[in-house]
């Protein structure tokens, strides 16, 4: 796969040469020994850079460095390139879960050692970036980003589809849940100012009825997306605001139920105040779904990824809004600790767009999402007794919809006959059917749509039921609503077009049921009528049942989402074996093994060769001339085991340059012990060191930073106090010392 993230540049070479000009002192002619010896003085720091352009321009140079570079190596340059000159925390935060600090550190500060990467400052800040004298050697590593987005293709196995029905946006699902909600006219706990969590009863009756739903979170999606809003214990619907959703694409309204779940587990909102998770603007809304139809169009479907691909293609998508022109504006300035990925994966899986197969993911969405209407000349329900019936998966959601508005859930299982595995059942009703002819639905509606729907496939008996329902409904009656009162000398004004279009019910003489819900416009279509005195007396009671959710203002609506298709029209991430990273990696043995010969037949002290040894496994040395003039101070970086004399001598190096430690010792049944410190002492207690050392982080077995909490840790005939970060181990208990070098450029 070609860049199709990357933002990715050389800076100039001058910029290059100003950030090495500006390197502390001692680093910087440290550096430059390594390359090229002793420095005879007097020297020129511009005539010294000048000599390394030179160097580093040699085809033989360019060569070695080329073969030195390894599959680590090329992750690092292409992810540096592809978030266009990063801090290290997002490099960090690019490879969480893969590397560890101490890991990525000791790539990194090895990269700039070997001269492909160097740190500029802005603003303060210092910034990684590609050594643009090597453009032309980085660059094909640059533009084939693959080994950062690794994807496999799916095999038989992994494309079985998986029969189970949940919270994704399916028509049917969706409808049933609206139909339940509807059948419930006590669903939450209390009457409250906000959302207060759903009765024991109605999570129990949900949990039969929807047994791979998180009724709760979906309840408070439904209100985030401002589909229902709190009137006392129940939940009323947005009419409009419905119909505006179910205008949508199967895929738009899963987009918006995904971005309203993320914005719900993210539990709090904008405030921090837990209420205020149903406040979010509109803008948020369609902002995430936005991000979510992005994040999916990189996801092939024939092709399956691990959790890393994914984190990092969250983490570009994240990285281009952050430093887009256009990047959105209430995107949270760190998603990651605002939206963490592991709740984001979530998400996906619970909305239907991600599925796992194994250890992988693949996407779910081609599958579960049908686009288009159903064919017409199929029935989209079937009977399944005189009053119940099965609605296909083609059905869509404002036919789904409608028949909510009469019918009750009867069952969201699962059919062994059904090809997608699931079975949605309604349920006709006494209860359901009061309930659509409280909106206007009559039986003769009610029939016209069943018989629409099942090609006229219904018992007869149905019918004869909905009309006798029909008649003992209109014999007993509660109206709410606004009602327009006349004495006798004004009634002619029913007469008058504009109130005449407005009059839903003649409940008495003189007593008209209107259809507006606003006292307000009915007085100014009153005074229209010449009426310049309209009487508005207060309720008897005031309804203290006030919802705290904010309620859609007038002409906002759900918008169709759209993006920008990839110019090059690739189909997604892959990775594949390099056939050249074998052969590099031969080459690069053999550079090796030739400079270890040289080594050999030189007359040198076991320390300077120890660390020219040291420096050619570290792939620093590029041509003989650095074996044979080298000027080098002596650098142990790890010990192990018994080795006591390498462990003191680390720990001591540490702690005058202070720098990172990183520590393993044994554990309990087996494991491994793991900190990561800053050194500020050996103590001697009763004949034996102590290493002393600030805890920062450690690493947990997947390799992600963890901060040491102030506990107490417990190992063999040991224990370690941690009073704070302070961590005291004893030196002969450590398995592994090993020293993090700092950056050459500082921190």
């Amino acid at each position: 796969m070609k860049a199709v993230f990357a933002h990715h540049s050389f800076r100039s070479v001058d910029e290059w040469k100003s950030a090495l000009m500006t390197m502390p002192e001692n680093k910087f002619f440290e550096l430059l020994r390594s390359v090229f010896g002793n420095i005879k003085t007097p020297f020129s720091k511009q005539k010294l850079l000048g000599d390394l352009f030179i160097f580093l321009s040699r085809d033989e140079i360019r060569k070695t460095i080329a073969a030195y570079i390894d599959e680590q190596d090329h992750k690092i340059i292409a992810a540096v390139a592809l978030l266009n000159g990063p801090v290290p925390g997002e490099l960090e935060s690019f490879f969480a879960g893969e590397l560890s600090y101490a890991q990525l550190h000791a790539i990194v500060v090895n990269l700039e050692e070997r001269l492909i990467l160097y740190r500029f400052q802005n603003e303060g800040v210092l910034h990684l970036a590609l050594n643009p004298v090597l453009e032309t050697l980085l660059a094909p590593l640059i533009a084939d980003t693959r080994p950062l987005f690794p994807s496999f293709l799916l095999g038989p196995a992994d494309s079985k589809v998986n029969n189970k029905v949940n919270s994704k946006a399916d028509s049917r699902l969706m409808a049933a849940l609206f139909a339940f909600i509807y059948d419930e006219d006590e669903l939450l706990k209390e009457a409250a100012a906000g959302f207060c969590g759903l009765r024991k009863k109605v999570l129990d009756d949900g949990k039969k009825l929807f047994p791979s739903l998180d009724l709760e979170l979906a309840v408070k999606t439904l209100l985030l997306l401002g589909l229902f809003h709190i009137e006392g214990r129940r939940l009323v619907p947005y009419r409009e605001r419905i119909l505006d959703y179910s205008s949508l694409s199967p895929g738009e309204r899963q987009e918006y139920w995904a971005a309203g779940m993320c914005l719900c587990l993210n539990k709090t909102g904008d405030d921090g105040a837990a209420d205020s998770i149903f406040r979010f603007s509109r803008n948020r809304l369609r902002e995430i779904a936005l991000f979510i139809r992005r994040f999916m169009s990189r996801i092939d479907p024939q092709r399956k990824y691990p959790d890393t691909t994914l984190r990092r293609m969250r983490e570009i998508l994240m990285w281009e809004d952050r430093t887009s022109a256009h990047s959105f504006s209430s995107w949270p300035e760190s998603p990651q600790a605002r939206y963490p990925f592991e709740s984001f994966l979530e998400v996906m899986e619970i909305t239907g767009f991600l599925q796992r197969t194994g250890a992988y993911w693949k996407n779910a969405r081609a599958a579960a999402v049908r686009h288009g209407p159903a064919d017409a000349a199929e029935p989209v329900i079937v009977m399944d007794t005189d009053f119940s019936f099965i609605l296909y998966p083609e059905i869509t959601f404002a036919d789904a919809l409608e028949l909510a508005a009469f019918c009750s859930v009867k069952d969201t299982g699962k059919s062994a006959t059904r090809a997608d595995g699931s079975v949605v059942c309604f349920e006709l009703n006494r209860q359901s059917a009061v309930r659509g002819f409280d909106q206007g639905i009559g039986a003769g509606k009610i029939m016209e749509i069943l018989n629409r729907l099942s090609h006229n496939r219904l018992d007869a008996s149905l019918d004869w039921t909905l009309k006798d329902w029909e008649g003992r409904y209109s014999g007993v009656s509660l109206h709410q609503g606004i009602v327009l009162a006349l004495s006798e000398d004004r009634r002619y004004l029913v007469e008058a077009r504009p109130l005449a279009s407005m009059i839903s019910r003649t409940l008495a003489p003189g007593v008209y049921l209107l259809s507006c819900e606003d006292k307000t416009d009915a007085a100014r279509i009153l005074r229209k009528a010449g009426v310049d005195i309209v009487a508005q007396p207060p309720l008897g009671k005031k309804n203290e049942a006030i919802s705290s959710v904010a309620k859609p203002a007038q002409g906002e609506r759900f918008v169709r989402l759209s993006i920008a298709k990839d110019s090059n029209g690739d189909k997604g991430p892959e990775h594949r074996t390099d056939p050249d990273f074998l052969s590099r990696q031969e080459e690069a043995d053999g550079i090796k093994k030739k400079f270890r010969r040289l080594l050999e037949t030189m007359k040198l002290g076991k320390a300077e060769k120890e660390e020219l040894e040291a420096r050619i496994e570290r792939r620093l040395v590029l041509s003989e001339s650095q074996l044979a003039g080298s000027s080098l101070r002596y650098e142990k970086l790890e010990a192990r085991g018994m080795d006591y004399t390498g462990k003191t001598t680390i720990a001591k190096q540490a702690i005058a340059a202070g720098s990172l430690l990183e520590v393993f010792w044994p554990g309990r049944e087996g494991t491994v012990n793991q900190v990561l410190g800053i050194p500020t002492a050996l103590e001697k207690k009763e004949g034996e060191s102590i290493l002393v050392l600030e805890a920062s982080a450690g690493d947990d077995k997947e390799g992600n930073t963890i901060r040491i909490p102030g506990d107490t840790v417990r190992i063999p005939g040991n224990t370690i106090r941690i009073p704070g970060n302070t961590v005291r181990i004893p030196l002969g208990k450590i398995s592994l010392l090993r020293r993090i070098k700092q950056s050459i450029f500082g921190e």
